[in-house]
């Protein structure tokens, strides 16, 4: 298949400066398969990128929460793609649920954000994803192709985009999507890049899944054909995050 395991662990708006610290201990330490196997990113908030970038290990890389969509300027409060590429920051989460809903972030608007964010240089790990209302009223993937449609609109070039499903009722609820329906909203993904950017794109871009994944049920569902990895939120705060990342073994069992 040729798409390499992924691993993001979005810490979200946690952490002290003692609390990163143990965490990036913790990740330091931990054993997991080499970067050939598995590639593992990991986001905490803005103030911290320097911090963790410096202490950890060669093999992980950081990514940031997210970017403005324009040079820097009169956009208070915003970071510039600029500025992360400026930092050596290879990677960054656009379109996440959390932005979506609480800051009213639009499919056009995530889709110009992809854009420039590649045209920077940045790494793009772009999320999507349906809401329990929509989910239970069947409209699953209508929701999730418009939210790629919006992307794919402003990108030729997927080399750099990891897309991630992220249920939004699975997110920070404990509840989690089984492996079967996880498996079939991204094999339904991967036939619509197929159909509507190219069968390159679509064999190669590697689909993600977030939504309460933890140690636990993390083998299960990366065992499924077309799931290429994980963005795990809390659990990446936690010792178990070192076994989610060991479950990239499942791959090449």
């Amino acid at each position: 298949m040729g798409r390499k395991f992924f691993v993001g662990g979005n810490w979200k708006c946690n952490g002290t400066l003692d609390e990163v610290k143990k965490i990036v201990n913790l990740l330091n330490d931990g054993k997991v398969p080499s970067s050939d196997v598995v590639e593992v990113v990991v986001s905490p908030p803005y103030v911290f990128l320097p911090l963790v970038k410096s202490t950890l290990r060669s093999d992980f890389h950081v990514a940031a929460q997210n970017c403005w969509v324009k040079k820097g300027g009169a956009f208070t409060g915003e970071v510039s793609a600029e500025m992360l590429k400026n930092l050596e920051v290879p990677w960054v989460i656009l379109g996440h649920s959390e932005r979506r809903a609480l800051l009213g972030e639009t499919n056009e608007f995530v889709g110009d954000k992809v854009a420039y964010a590649l045209s920077q240089g940045l790494k793009v790990i772009a999320c999507v994803g349906e809401t329990l209302e929509q989910r239970e009223a069947g409209s699953t993937m209508e929701v999730v192709a418009a939210q790629t449609k919006a992307i794919a609109e402003k990108v030729k070039d997927w080399t750099n985009i990891v897309l991630a499903y992220e249920p939004v009722w699975a997110i920070g609820t404990g509840k989690v999507a089984s492996p079967a329906q996880a498996q079939e909203v991204h094999c339904e993904l991967r036939k619509w890049l197929h159909a509507n950017t190219s069968p390159e794109v679509a064999a190669t871009t590697r689909i993600i899944y977030g939504g309460s994944v933890n140690g636990a049920n993390s083998k299960e569902l990366a065992g499924q054909p077309d799931l290429d990895g994980f963005l795990v939120g809390g659990a990446s705060l936690k010792p178990e995050f070192i076994d989610i990342i060991n479950a990239a073994v499942v791959k090449i069992a």
